[in-house]
């Protein structure tokens, strides 16, 4: 695995199965995501988190934790195999998970979350499929 960090980032390319993550973290959040080899070779080590949000912005979102004092924390699990994708991440997890119900509704409302769409109709699926 080759890594690359700034202020408040990380990036991972995992070589043997040709993917790339990314962790954000900082006072009251804490993100994961997938992204692509362009977005991985444009970030620097040593890039702001602001600079390097710009750059992933519209990465899959894999992983989310709130926790900025506006109400109450929680976190969203938009791709339950997060930590496979990401096993190198030190993950924060800081409050109620949303259930996957919630959690599918809001993939289909909200259009920057259309990339997890796919996976997150196949999961609901298969667990319809077990009851």
């Amino acid at each position: 695995m080759h890594f690359k960090e700034g202020t408040g980032w990380k990036a991972c390319y995992d070589e043997e199965r040709n993917l790339y993550t990314l962790e954000r973290g900082g006072c009251g959040y804490y993100h994961l995501y997938e992204i692509t080899a362009e977005m991985y070779d444009a970030l620097r080590d040593g890039m702001s988190d602001e600079d390097s949000y710009h750059l992933i912005k519209d990465a899959r979102h894999l992983y989310m934790d709130v926790n900025d004092r506006c109400g109450p924390p929680y976190t969203v699990v938009l791709d339950e195999d997060y930590e496979k994708l990401c096993p190198w991440a030190n993950v924060v997890s800081s409050g109620k998970i949303w259930p996957s119900e919630l959690t599918d509704a809001a993939v289909e409302i909200f259009e920057s979350e259309k990339d997890n769409r796919a996976q997150r109709r196949k999961k609901r699926e298969e667990r319809e499929n077990k009851s």
